[in-house]
């Protein structure tokens, strides 16, 4: 039995760690309460709550948050999880619990060596040029600089849009992909550059995400 820890403990913990090794992403409350025969999400939380507080797991306040801290739990990991961003508000941080509707696994192989990368979900059809369609997830890179006619993540009246950017003198154009639409034209000040679209995940059956 590892020290510290319930054998009841150390079951949910092998659990987790086993789910996380197969799948690549954290159970959720109600598949440990399956496995388990626990009938209570409360039942649950009792086990999760004296995990994190031995320093074996975190917990955020979205399904599937759990993230295995202890050295001794580390799967071969080959995939990491990384927040959907929604409804970002002006002057908080892009991944702050607020901001974050959901986070799903990602291939390792796309968020190498990016710090902080997140997902944008995409609204509307002005970029179905370059393949992008709405629904779409782009996975983003933070930044806040960008060369022109990169695809970036730009904050327009403190919502997020994904566009080709064009820098003018005196303003920035927002390229769209799609001709029904005309480019976006904003004083410099006003086009807050987030992020480089680096990545796309789709889900044609619109239940993954």
């Amino acid at each position: 039995m590892t020290r510290g820890l319930t054998k009841r403990q150390e079951e949910v913990l092998r659990f987790i760690c086993d789910y996380v090794e197969e799948r690549g992403f954290p159970p959720s409350i109600r598949e440990i309460g399956s496995k388990f025969r626990i009938g209570s999400l409360r039942g649950v939380t009792v086990h999760l709550d004296a995990l994190q507080r031995k320093g074996f797991i975190t917990r955020g306040s979205n399904p599937r948050s759990i993230q295995l801290t202890h050295p001794s739990y580390q799967p071969s990991q080959k995939s990491k999880m990384i927040p959907i961003v929604g409804t970002i508000a002006a002057g908080v941080p892009i991944t702050a619990e607020e901001n974050v509707e959901d986070v799903i696994p990602v291939p390792n192989e796309m968020v190498r060596n990016i710090e902080g990368a997140f997902l944008l979900r995409v609204k509307g059809d002005s970029m179905t040029g370059e393949g992008i369609m709405p629904r779409d997830l782009v996975l983003i890179k933070p930044q806040k600089v960008a060369r022109n006619s990169d695809l970036v993540a730009v904050m327009v009246d403190d919502e997020a849009t994904v566009k080709r950017i064009q820098f003018e003198k005196d303003h920035v154009k927002l390229h769209p992909s799609n001709p029904a639409y005309e480019p976006i034209v904003v004083n410099g000040e006003d086009a807050r550059i987030i992020g480089k679209v680096v990545g796309l995940l789709r889900d044609y059956e619109g239940m993954a995400f």
